[in-house]
């Protein structure tokens, strides 16, 4: 199958190692995966903002960057959602209906179309699950608690796959870490508040690390830490799927 891999602008600016990592998972996994070097923001930031229309360029270009493959992975839930749930109003209609039905997370792509029954990686810390608020009760990669149905996690699924991962429990395991990408800056006391209760909650549950689909809510907690001048570090799921190893 033709993948294209499609790296978001904060992880190619900040995290260019989660873009290698989901590459090389896909890679092993045998996918033919392709980077097109044209592409750029999916238009979230303006979207999430209300300034839709000044998102359209950045979505046509994903549209003419994107329609002709097979799937397009993404190392990110939150721009996965937006592509899935706002690209319906452009106007070339076939070209986007393809690309917002074959758009995946990363993890949902290994479970639902790939179907990954075994790993090569070995990750030996206890680790916390962040689960970020798009791709679990967007995507669903896992059940909210609120919702009175049956637990799963295609998240833990994968990180069980992994030799010498413990995960930790979490009192309030799916409850928002505050970033909500413009909601910490225009709500910046309560968004740092509820990074910090997050925190506190790996803390109580012994992680040793705390990993999650979005880098985004990794880098808003990773900053509250190291503010606190906390060790402990944040790494994202495709580095450890990959068998990264703790600097």
């Amino acid at each position: 199958m033709r993948v294209a891999l499609f790296v978001p602008c904060y992880i190619e600016q900040f995290y260019p190692e989660v873009a290698i990592a989901t590459l090389q998972i896909l890679e092993k996994a045998g996918c033919q995966v392709d980077y097109p070097i044209n592409q750029t923001c999916c238009g979230q930031p303006m979207g999430n903002s209300g300034y839709e229309k000044d998102a359209q360029s950045c979505m046509n270009l994903f549209i003419e960057n994107f329609s002709g493959y097979d799937y397009i992975v993404a190392p990110s839930g939150s721009c996965v959602l937006f592509v899935k749930e706002h690209y319906h109003r452009l106007e070339e209609k076939e070209k986007s209906e393809h690309v917002r039905s074959r758009i995946y997370e990363l993890c949902e792509f290994l479970t639902d179309i790939i179907k990954v029954r075994s790993l090569q990686a070995r990750f030996p810390y206890k680790v916390g699950v962040h689960e970020s608020c798009h791709a679990q009760r967007g995507l669903r990669l896992s059940q909210a608690s609120e919702l009175n149905l049956p637990y799963f996690s295609k998240i833990n699924t994968l990180l069980a796959m992994v030799d010498g991962l413990q995960l930790v429990d979490l009192e309030r395991k799916d409850e928002c870490c505050g970033f909500g990408g413009t909601f910490c800056i225009s709500e910046e006391a309560v968004s740092v508040k509820m990074g910090q209760d997050r925190i506190k909650d790996h803390e109580r549950g012994g992680a040793e690390v705390i990993t999650a689909t979005d880098m985004s809510c990794l880098m808003h907690l990773d900053g509250i830490l190291k503010r606190q001048k906390k060790s402990i570090p944040v790494i994202h799921i495709a580095q450890i799927l990959n068998g990264a190893e703790l600097k």
